[in-house]
């Protein structure tokens, strides 16, 4: 029997439909998300999200795409010990120089960890970690490093032990156990602070970050810094968290976190115990937050000092929450020297606690740390737009809240809302302190302003 070509085509699409189903097996009337990517079960080898019941064919097991995907997302481990690292009292630095040169210039993975191993120690000297890398870079301190003690060995830069520059997409983590110590006591010794016979000197800042963007910095102990422990310079995007900073309270210029010239810095549940400020936030400064931060002994947390030797300076759109301040000199702290200009606005310090603070709120635009006496000027850096809200504890002092503000521009817009300072062991009463200060106070505020210009 022959068959015209139109029945030959009818007869050819008739059993396509038959077989090609039948043979990979679609269940009928099956209702699944059109969108819903399969899912590989890697027991069965099977595709569940589409319900395939048949194992994936062999030869589609690993695609092209699939092999650029992998290699795409892997990592690349690199260990200082195997650049020659011996933490055995020795010099590291060189091996930490070519652990890092080697994993910057990386391409090989999309990320790379350079790892300092746990319960080692560490000496290096000055050093810098410059960027740009070629992959994100996670630099991981398990171990303890520990500074020189060898005061020559900063004679090229005495401002300076460990910078990290020009980095994005950073990380620095510790694992809780890692340590940078500076090494510092020898540094302090030959301070003029500590021996007024001395000449005033620069010592380094233990770790500096300088211009670097997207950074994250967390769960590190720094100890015993030269001077100040951990500065922010020119950088955007930061991240710290779960740090714990510790120096002797009688140790000059510790202060525990350092932000200059920063942006978009988040400041988060770490512990500050040093001779200084537990943070400081100076100029060029802007949208710096910091919660749950416990600090002392130290100078507490302070905007400035701004504005000196003439010098213009901004700072703005700071918020402090959630600290706990105990046995710290001063509490809240805006300072600006006499005859500098710019601005310090829009700052919110809130749900604060102290405990033993010798000047727990203060504003001094009449700041002078130097050995002369500083000379009145008509000129100040401007002071606006402060918020204290729920502010408690107990002073040190007699004078628990002192503005000290400057004849000509004064301190405008300051609310003060929900404070209230008792003094230390319910002994005598605590007072207030306003000059030239245009304030507001809202709920129960001790102890008050009882005159403010």
């Amino acid at each position: 029997m022959q068959y015209s070509s139109s029945q030959i085509h009818f007869l050819s699409l008739f059993l396509l439909l038959i077989i090609v189903p039948s043979y990979f097996s679609f269940p009928l009337g099956h209702n699944h998300n059109p969108e819903e990517p399969p899912v590989l079960d890697h027991h069965q080898k099977t595709y569940t999200g589409h319900n395939f019941l048949r194992p994936y064919p062999t030869i589609l097991r690993t695609s092209r795409r699939e092999l650029i995907t992998a290699s795409a997302s892997s990592k690349v481990v690199f260990n200082v010990h195997d650049f020659g690292a011996q933490a055995n009292g020795g010099d590291d630095t060189k091996a930490f120089r070519n652990a890092w040169k080697k994993a910057c210039s990386n391409s090989e993975g999309k990320t790379v960890e350079l790892v300092v191993p746990k319960n080692r120690n560490y000496h290096i000297k000055p050093i810098t970690f410059s960027g740009p890398c070629k992959s994100q870079v996670t630099f991981k301190i398990y171990g303890t490093i520990k500074a020189s003690p060898f005061l020559l060995d900063y004679e090229r830069d005495s401002s300076h032990w460990i910078m990290f520059e020009n980095l994005q997409n950073f990380k620095v983590e510790g694992a809780g156990t890692g340590i940078i110590n500076g090494n510092g006591r020898k540094w302090w010794e030959n301070s003029c602070k500590v021996n007024e016979s001395l000449p005033c000197t620069s010592a380094p800042t233990a770790v500096t970050f300088y211009q670097c963007n997207n950074l994250d910095v967390a769960n590190l102990r720094f100890q015993n810094a030269q001077r100040m422990h951990l500065t922010f310079q020119k950088c955007a995007l930061v991240k710290v968290l779960n740090l714990i900073i510790t120096a002797p309270g009688n140790s000059p210029n510790t202060d525990g976190i350092h932000v200059t010239e920063t942006q978009d810095i988040r400041i988060n549940s770490c512990r500050i115990r040093t001779g200084d400020d537990c943070i400081s936030i100076v100029s060029g400064s802007r949208n710096v937050q910091a919660s749950d931060i416990t600090c002392g002994p130290g100078h507490g947390i302070s905007i400035g000092s701004l504005g000196a030797e003439n010098s213009e300076a901004q700072v703005s759109d700071v918020v402090v929450s959630r600290a706990n301040l105990i046995g710290t000199t001063n509490g809240l702290r805006i300072k600006t020297w006499q005859g500098g200009s710019g601005y310090a606005k829009n700052i919110r310090f809130e749900n604060v606690l102290m405990h033993n603070v010798t000047n727990p709120i203060i504003i001094d635009q009449h700041y002078c740390d130097q050995e002369k006496p500083c000379q009145d000027q008509a000129s100040a850096v401007k002071v606006s737009g402060v918020v204290y809200q729920n502010v408690k504890g107990t002073s040190a002092s007699k004078v628990a809240v002192n503005f000290d503000c400057s004849e000509r521009f004064g301190c405008q817009e300051i609310l003060v809302q929900d404070v209230n300072i008792v003094p230390l062991n319910d002994e005598g009463i605590t007072t207030a302190s306003c000059q030239n200060v245009g304030l507001r106070d809202r709920g129960i505020v001790s102890p008050k302003c009882s005159s403010q210009k």
